[in-house]
């Protein structure tokens, strides 16, 4: 990875950690709240894409890309934002983040044909010691076994779209912006039955979360088409594990704004999590 799409990536990191704390702020309901971000995002992505990245595009390509990709997002956001609901930022976010990349090695490994050195296989083991430390201790405690279930599941979620999204910007060849426009998009739509379910509850989610939809609805697809980009010229093997700093982020962020226990033992284990995301990207 070249210096400049490293800076890129942790970038995308620091966003992608900032729009997750608003998402854990939001205090409405988590459908309505979801298909809102997914809307801006949409709303913003599509037509810059369609100025910036239409020309020779396969439509038909194009399309069923997106809808598969945000198909994998709306049980993403749905599992994320449920798991906040419900547990701590500093559990769910850092066994999500965890997860997803150390999945991603495994499929690459075992499916895709990858053939990553010892160093990447010890970079694994070390995110799950992370993990363990980010967990292990209150794993009695309801809060805590739910944040862990949310957040293992969460990252099955991440390695999926991880792995769809690299295949639909480098072997589709799909332009970054306008794919991310046209996913959200599909997400939005595949989530308005839903949100028409629940549209008692719009107006109250609105007047609660507006802000909250407005930096998550910006900085969410700032964070992935920033690293849609990157992608197109670096393996996923070693983007998805870097994009995985966010994870410090999140744990600092977690204790310093919700003030959430236990702030020693969680950035201890965030940085034994980050520290095995480094060696898989050095491998």
């Amino acid at each position: 990875m070249s210096p400049i799409a490293l800076v890129l990536v942790l970038f995308a990191a620091l966003s992608h950690a900032v729009w997750n704390m608003a998402a854990k702020n939001s205090k409405g309901e988590p459908t309505i709240f979801v298909w809102m971000y997914f809307t801006l995002a949409g709303v913003m992505c599509l037509p810059l894409g369609l100025i910036v990245g239409a020309d020779g595009v396969d439509v038909r390509r194009l399309l069923v890309a997106a809808a598969v990709s945000g198909i994998i997002h709306i049980f993403y956001s749905m599992l994320l934002q449920t798991g906040y609901s419900k547990a701590d930022l500093g559990v769910v976010y850092p066994v999500a983040r965890g997860t997803g990349p150390l999945l991603t090695v495994i499929i690459a490994v075992t499916i895709l044909g990858d053939r990553p050195d010892n160093l990447a296989l010890i970079g694994g083991l070390v995110i799950i010691a992370g993990i363990i430390v980010v967990t292990g201790a209150d794993l009695i405690q309801r809060g805590s076994a739910t944040g862990l279930i949310y957040g293992v599941a969460t990252g099955v979620a991440i390695a999926s779209y991880t792995l769809w999204d690299d295949y639909s910007v480098s072997a589709l060849a799909n332009p970054p912006l306008l794919y991310y426009g046209c996913a959200c998009i599909a997400q939005s739509i595949l989530m308005a039955p839903g949100v028409i379910r629940r549209r008692q509850r719009f107006t109250s989610t609105w007047l609660l979360d507006r802000r909250e939809v407005v930096i998550a609805g910006i900085l969410s697809p700032l964070a992935y088409v920033t690293v849609l980009f990157v992608l197109q010229s670096s393996p996923v093997s070693v983007v998805a594990p870097v994009r995985e700093t966010s994870i410090v982020f999140g744990a600092l962020l977690a204790w310093w704004i919700y003030k959430e226990p236990n702030p020693l033992r969680r950035i201890v284990g965030a940085g034994v999590v980050a520290t095995g995301i480094a060696l898989i990207a050095v491998a």
